[in-house]
């Protein structure tokens, strides 16, 4: 009796079935790596910008902070060839993480949108798989406080994604 029936791949005989470059070709942004890494760097000098207005008024103002969260959360790098400008804006998205007090958590992630807590999400497990890059600590806060605010139906969101940023 012969076994050779377990190692044929009956995918091919599907018309039905799809490949991976089917699947994420109608997510890719459909912008080269080039305009993707200049767009990440424009919004990191943006983020960078509000983040020197809030050292400026530390304790004056503190809109700004939240402003340069908003700003990182803005037009994610979406595409398999954008590892350049993904990188940046999980690099920015988390530099601007860390200086929330771990009190401030809660109330700006209560001001953001479901799409926007989703995205915060793929960045947060972004920043957990390079731990050597970033501030486990910080990240982890973070995924507490959005799980308590978003419930777990935000991460069954991200994990079903395709559209990833790391």
């Amino acid at each position: 009796m012969s076994d050779n029936w377990r190692t044929i791949d009956i995918d091919q005989y599907d018309e039905d079935a799809y490949t991976e470059d089917e699947i994420l070709a109608e997510f890719e942004s459909g912008i080269s790596p080039q305009e993707a890494d200049s767009t990440a760097q424009t919004r990191s000098t943006d983020v960078r910008n509000f983040l020197t207005k809030f050292f400026i008024y530390i304790y004056i103002y503190r809109g700004d902070l939240n402003n340069a969260l908003l700003r990182a959360l803005e037009d994610p790098p979406y595409g398999r060839q954008l590892a350049q400008a993904k990188q940046t804006s999980t690099q920015t998205l988390l530099e601007v993480l860390n200086l929330f007090r771990a009190d401030d958590i809660t109330n700006i992630i209560s001001t953001l949108s479901i799409d926007q807590k989703d995205l915060l999400m793929k960045y947060l497990y972004a920043g957990l798989a390079k731990p050597e890059l970033y501030n486990s600590g910080v990240v982890l806060t973070w995924h507490e406080k959005l799980v308590d605010a978003a419930g777990t139906g935000c991460i069954v969101r991200v994990m079903s994604d395709k559209r990833t940023i790391f």
